[in-house]
């Protein structure tokens, strides 16, 4: 499926001296090899945003009829997660990949997604955006497969389980035309209901990510496959609830951006040891008092009849901060909250700003809805504009980081900039988008067909929307008619916030903590002290993103002139190489799976090996003793490479 790469330079065509004897030959070749072995401490950039180019059916998830394996409860590993991390091919038994499949929500980086990237002995990630409500409803939907019933019964509180299925599970599915049934939305204080809701949907989704369709864990040529989850920063509420579901569930791997998750590593410590832990929560103009979101694994278990399960210790994930700077880096090096001296931190990924979803704000640009003083940094299409001081200089970061590994993001799926960054030192590359139009992730089937369809025939483009996200943060969306993207289609739909995750906490004229969001009805907004003008191209992400996953709410509004109620459209989020898609499609036909993403990304470099160990083809024949070593040796570390990404491929 993927077109035949060319090889980069090779000892042919390079352009050394001729040698004048087979004398010659040999001490240049050493030169030669030696310089290419040690090369790559050359100042190195991430690409600067101008120069890159712009960019539920038969076959969903839903309806593949497997059936996953009931399993006994997994059993509870004593080992502690260290903080500090061990240079060597493992962290706490956990090999580190070279590539990370993005966390992208909700759902779009699904269980199946992660799995399959995990067989691969790479990083799958699953969404932990909104779980509590896509378990929800997916039981509603009548779980087809059994997939998240059989997933619960290895829940260690079974009454805990037996009471969310009781309450939603609808067999056969609820009529297309009736809305879900509504989750209470999060805030300070959260009940122990909406609590289990979240703990058991994050749960379930990484437990059906680590086994396979017999209940087996799933395998790669590495080892256990690995699985990890991807949190927003900005969604504080349900972090630790959704982080503890995960750690249940012995995920490998938590990586949070959009925001600085500063506390993430502390909390992490706390919920392996199953100790009380707290986040604090942003509340707009509560001056100097300091609102914390408090969880306590006693009192949960103990409210749900299962006290002891909260003496046992638990596998703590590694830690891996998404940052878009050194300074970034630096910063949560120094003082985020976790044991150690890397303070809970197991490496990065540096996102930069091609990536799709959330965006980190161009340096120095800050949304003003009033005095509109941002528009003096959008570019002709209203795009935050990115420059030098948004690049990030991978060599000071690799110094700065003091050998913690750290892998690129946006823009970077090809196998030359996976070389690359290697070669500077870092450990490798997530992509996200090529995934996310994978057969294998949760973006519904029909949506995700008509983009690679559209993809074949022409270019897609992407808009960074610097309004679009109550967040503040700019946001990628993906310019597709018949969706929310069109300007005429989102002012058609009626507002409504009954979600609530990207909702505000702010201080009430009376003191209290109230909640709102610029994407809410407009008079609901202003009614909590909101300006109008703050509400104009704000997008409702959460019902938007969950129609993405095929689970569309039907509004409790009608579309003025239609006799039906509303229901929830697409809002398609993707990095600026959509476009890169078309690399891994057939001709004709609209699908690609994973794992030839998987094999693309890392096929070029059997090319790359092989071109290099040509170099060394005549090691035996140096004549220097030492020489001959140095080069023998190196010949044998591009074989075992070599032979790395033949079982990668599944080379025989």
């Amino acid at each position: 499926r993927v077109p035949a790469c060319i090889p980069l330079s090779s000892a042919e065509n390079h352009p050394w001296p001729r040698p004048s004897s087979s004398s010659e030959t040999m001490r240049q070749l050493a030169a030669a090899a030696l310089a290419f072995a040690y090369a790559g401490g050359a100042m190195a950039f991430a690409p600067a945003p101008s120069a890159l180019p712009t960019a539920r059916s038969a076959n969903s998830m839903r309806s593949t009829g497997v059936s996953l394996a009931p399993q006994a409860r997994p059993t509870v590993s004593l080992r502690k997660g260290r903080s500090a991390l061990q240079m060597a091919d493992t962290m706490e038994g956990r090999h580190l990949p070279k590539i990370i499949q993005g966390g992208m929500g909700v759902q779009v980086s699904s269980w199946k997604l992660a799995r399959e990237v995990a067989r691969a002995g790479e990083l799958g990630v699953v969404s932990g955006t909104a779980m509590d409500v896509v378990l929800l409803r997916w039981l509603q939907d009548g779980d087809p497969g059994n997939l998240y019933r059989n997933a619960l019964k290895s829940f260690p509180d079974q009454g805990m389980a037996q009471r969310f299925i009781d309450k939603y599970y609808v067999e056969g599915g609820k009529a297309a035309e009736k809305p879900y049934a509504p989750l209470q939305m999060w805030q300070l204080d959260a009940s122990q209901a909406l609590r289990e809701a979240c703990v058991l949907g994050n749960y379930c989704e990484i437990w059906l990510a680590k086994h396979e369709d017999d209940g087996s864990l799933v395998k790669s040529h590495k080892g256990e496959g690995l699985v990890g989850i991807n949190c927003l920063t900005k969604i504080q509420l349900p972090t630790i609830e959704s982080l503890y579901g995960a750690v249940l569930a012995n995920a490998d791997y938590v990586i949070m951006g959009a925001g600085i998750p500063m506390e993430v590593p502390g909390i992490l410590d706390s919920l392996a040891k199953n100790e009380d832990t707290k986040l604090v929560i942003d509340v707009d103009g509560s001056g100097d008092v300091v609102h914390h979101a408090y969880f306590s694994p006693k009192t949960f278990w103990t409210a749900s009849g299962m006290p002891e399960l909260a003496n046992e210790e638990l596998k703590r994930p590694n830690f891996f901060p998404i940052v878009s700077s050194v300074l970034l880096a630096q910063a949560m090096l120094k003082r985020a909250s976790g044991a150690g001296p890397t303070k809970g931190i197991q490496g990065f990924v540096i996102e930069m700003p091609t990536a799709g979803g959330h965006n980190a704000p161009p340096r120095g640009f800050k949304y003003d809805a009033e005095k509109k003083s941002h528009t003096l940094a959008l570019n002709e299409r209203g795009e935050p504009v990115y420059g030098p001081k948004d690049e990030v200089d991978l060599v000071k970061f690799k110094t700065a980081v003091k050998g913690l590994p750290f892998f690129m993001a946006g823009y970077y799926a090809r196998p030359e900039k996976l070389q690359e960054v290697l070669a500077i030192g870092g450990q490798g590359i997530q992509v996200g988008t090529s995934f996310a139009f994978s057969k294998e992730s949760g973006l519904e089937p029909n949506a995700k067909a008509e983009v690679l369809r559209q993809i074949q025939n022409g270019d897609l483009s992407i808009f960074t929307d610097p309004v679009a996200s109550p967040t503040g943060f700019p946001f990628k969306v993906l310019e597709l008619e018949d969706s929310l993207s069109v300007k005429g289609k989102y002012e058609e739909r009626p507002r409504v916030c009954n979600l609530g995750y990207l909702r505000t906490p702010y201080t009430t004229p009376q003191g209290k903590v109230g909640y709102r969001c610029a994407s809410e009805p407009v008079d609901d907004w202003v009614k909590k002290g909101g300006t109008v003008e703050a509400t104009v191209g704000r997008k409702c992400l959460c019902n938007g993103l969950m129609a993405n996953a095929g689970m569309p709410q039907v509004s409790p509004f009608k579309v003025a002139g239609q006799a039906s109620r509303y229901v929830e459209e697409i809002l398609i989020t993707a990095g600026d190489d959509v476009n890169q898609c078309r690399k891994y499609m057939q001709e004709g036909v609209y699908e690609y799976d994973a794992k030839t993403v998987i094999d693309y990304l890392l096929g070029r470099f059997k090319e790359e090996y092989t071109s290099e160990s040509q170099l060394y083809k005549d090691a035996e024949a140096a004549e220097d003793p030492e020489v001959r070593a140095q080069l023998m040796a190196k010949a044998k570390e591009i074989q075992a490479k070599i032979s790395e990404v033949d079982s990668q491929l599944g080379v025989k």
